[in-house]
């Protein structure tokens, strides 16, 4: 509901016709755009009718309506309307974004806006990509965006996080704008609308959450006016199956309470021997329209999670030599599971002009669980041996976040102002008891399975978290139509504790507070492309670490200077970023050399490089998302000499990817399609200190699907050429999936 170019719009135009006073067309809000026609005498007549060129709004003069035939008694004539009756008419026309391309997104400035209007490298992947790619897991989205990696999750576990322009996010990002938790289980993607990503420091609006390399914000499905309702059904390798629903409408005549529900089940076994997974996930929302602008809209998650324990091989030369089948724990040993719950409200209010907007959120996360396994220590002598150990985690996580925010939209002569002011108060608490044992070794080239663990001990049981209260305010300003500024920041105090629960006594207390600034600006010469620089700041408190001699340890810092551009092609149809960025990370945590149980904050990190990303679709049907990254990532300050200038792990200096589909759209072929990926990663470091390398690899993915009428089949290749490769987690190397069919079919009703 926007331009081409992504803009918003007013449009007016006075006595355009006969009997007609005055026709204004005005973008309300990226979903929005209504049209007022004010009559000179009467009321004007209106009509709606699709054609070629799209939906068309027709206005009849009012001059031309012939006036009653008052001679004949008989007939009976209708009122005349007063000119001062000014109540619209009103059009609403919803829809589905069913392309690549979305110009608009919030998480940069949690405001709509054009992203050719924001100085920052940010990228959308919509349901319509999730769903050609058959994706299953969110970290898969790692392809499709420049500067990521993905990032397995501990215990084998295919996690939701990724490695942003040379540092690891963490498991701990957005949804909806909320801190998400950071637990080992990979939240469903059932309910998933889009994917935000903002590259560089996101402190400037969410604190400490995300990474200095960027953050993500996954956008759940909301409640639609009009009634929806689709069942979903893949099968595929290695006994994997997913049946889905989605059903939305609304539960009242009047369309004042709407509802959306997804639920999805899904049981797998794995190409690792002994490995497989089941989950359970269901997601209602309701929205309340509780006045003329004010919505209430309330959701819920909760997900049982179980999965087998595998942490894949420890980082040595000779796990590349062991068939990638190969498990290293124990059989009836290595399990786990996880419950996850979350609720959340937002409350939104818009002015009558539409210029002003109140959003208060709630956003409350409770998830628990834990398992047991046999993971991989280090290699003996032997150079076949694996020494192993047992471990066992019982974990609890809580968040909870309350924000309130203003935003809106004013003129200071001719500059045009777009600003927000929120507060937010939240706490975050992370509980987790660990216990440890001895275990027999294992031949990684003829496993004999079934040792039983001895010895076993509480490591530690420890709690840490923070309470949090922000205050951030943001201007996104218009000097010009083709110049414009922005200008933010935010000011954090927070108090974080590491407690050992267990021997009752607090590790470590601090207090922190911090102010995150951002500035920006774009320059757009034509309306097509727009050039833009910008600095930013981060922050993220120490929740634990321990120093020797008993030192606090400050926040780790971050800083960030990037300039690009962005241009839209084939008649902005297609949009593409380049970005050069260089990322300075201070006050990082590394081993006190003088007694490795310690840390002492001497380190600093740095990367930079250049990425593009380039997506939407070339001609009618034929859609491509293509990125390119060349990313340097280094130590660049340690108190270990050998350290400085190695590289960080799991980072390769060049990175690639393509996702292409063509549709055919009309003819006896029409709805069926193809597609065709690839993704490559070059030479990448398993550890810091560089000890091992990971090999580099091109992977190649295909796809065909058909669609008619209100049903969907596919059949989805991932790696179709069978290529062997890596992933580096923490102290492990992942071996990836070899050939994996997909097959889906849907209904919509």
């Amino acid at each position: 509901m926007r331009l081409q170019s992504g803009e918003a719009f007013t449009f007016r135009s006075s006595k355009a016709l006969p009997g007609i006073t005055e026709i204004t067309v005005t973008n309300v809000d990226a979903n929005t755009v209504r049209v007022t026609v004010v009559g000179e005498k009467t009321l004007p007549t209106v009509e709606l009718f699709d054609d070629s060129d799209g939906l068309i709004f027709g206005v009849a003069s009012a001059a031309s309506v012939p006036e009653p035939n008052t001679s004949k008694p008989d007939i009976q004539t209708q009122p005349e309307q007063s000119s001062s009756n000014d109540e619209p008419i009103e059009l609403v026309v919803t829809g589905e974004q069913d392309g690549y391309r979305v110009p608009e997104a919030s998480t940069a400035t949690k405001i709509e806006a054009p992203l050719r209007d924001i100085p920052a490298s940010i990228q959308v992947i919509p349901k319509q990509i999730i769903q050609d790619r058959q994706v299953v897991r969110l970290n898969e989205l790692g392809n499709n965006v420049s500067g990521l990696q993905q990032q397995p999750g501990q215990g084998g576990v295919s996690s939701q996080s990724y490695y942003i322009r040379g540092f690891a996010a963490g498991f701990e990002n957005l949804r909806n704008g909320f801190r998400d938790f950071g637990f080992i289980s990979p939240r469903d993607v059932a309910n998933v609308e889009q994917v935000e990503f903002l590259k560089g420091p996101s402190s400037v609006l969410y604190g400490s959450t995300g990474s200095l390399g960027g953050a993500f914000n996954t956008i759940t499905k909301k409640p639609l006016t009009e009634p929806f309702y689709q069942i979903n059904a893949t099968v595929g390798s290695y006994d994997f199956y997913r049946p889905t629903i989605d059903l939305t409408g609304s539960l009242t005549e009047k369309k004042s309470a709407l509802y959306r529900l997804n639920v999805a089940y899904e049981n797998g076994n794995n190409f690792r021997d002994f490995v497989d997974n089941e989950s359970i996930f269901i997601a209602p929302a309701l929205t309340l329209k509780v006045g003329e602008r004010t919505n209430l809209t309330f959701e819920y998650e909760y997900q049982k999670y179980n999965y087998t324990f595998d942490r894949g091989f420890i980082p040595n030369q000779v796990a590349f030599d062991v068939p990638i089948s190969r498990f290293l724990g124990e059989p009836d040993l290595n399990n786990g599971e996880v419950k996850s719950n979350v609720f959340t409200y937002v409350l939104e209010h818009e002015s009558k002009d539409g210029n002003w907007k109140y959003r208060q959120g709630f956003n409350y996360i409770n998830a628990q669980g834990g398992g047991q396994g046999v993971q991989g220590d280090e290699l003996d002598e032997d150079g076949r041996t694996v020494l192993r150990r047992f471990r066992v985690n019982n974990d609890k996580q809580e968040n909870i976040s309350w924000q309130n925010e203003v935003s809106g939209k004013f003129n200071t002569g001719s500059i045009r102002h777009n600003v927000l002011l929120g507060f937010e108060i939240a706490n975050y608490t992370f509980t987790t008891d660990f216990f440890r044992g001895r275990i027999a070794g294992l031949d990684i080239f003829n496993p004999v399975y079934g040792a039983r663990p001895e010895n076993v001990r509480r490591s530690f049981y420890e709690q840490y978290g923070s309470d949090n209260i922000a205050l951030y305010l943001q201007n996104l300003i218009e000097l010009t139509p083709n110049f414009k500024f922005l200008a933010g920041g935010r000011f954090d105090w927070v108090d974080s504790s590491y407690e050992d629960l267990e021997g009752g006594t607090i590790i470590n207390e601090t207090s922190d507070s911090k102010f995150s600034p951002r500035l920006g600006i774009v320059y757009q010469p034509g309306n097509s492309t727009s050039i833009y620089a910008s600095w930013s700041n981060s922050f993220n408190p120490q929740f634990f670490g321990r120093s020797r001699t008993g030192e606090v340890f400050i926040p780790e810092t971050g800083e960030q200077f990037e300039i690009g551009i962005k241009q839209e092609l084939f008649d902005k149809r297609v949009s593409a970023t380049l970005a050069f960025f260089d990322i300075t990370r201070k006050n990082v945590l590394t081993t006190d050399s003088l007694d490795v149980d310690f840390q002492v904050q001497t380190g600093e990190q740095k990367s930079r490089g250049i990425e593009l990303d380039i997506v939407g679709e070339i001609t009618p049907g034929w859609k491509v998302i293509a990125t390119y990254a060349y990313t340097d990532a280094f130590v660049n300050k340690d108190n270990d000499p050998d350290l400085v200038d190695d590289r960080l792990q799991g980072i390769p200096f060049n990175s690639a990817s393509l996702w292409t589909t063509y549709e055919f759209q009309r003819g006896s072929l029409q709805g069926l399609g193809f597609g065709l990926g690839l993704v490559y990663a070059g030479e990448r470091e398993a550890t810091l200190p560089n000890d091992v390398k990971i090999p580099s690899y091109l992977r190649t993915d295909a796809s065909i699907f058909y669609k008619q009428n209100n049903w969907r089949a596919a059949v989805n290749v991932k790696n179709l050429f069978d290529t062997k490769y890596y992933e580096a987690q923490g102290f492990f190397i992942v071996p990836a999936a070899p050939l994996t069919v997909l097959g889906t079919i849907s209904f919509d009703f």
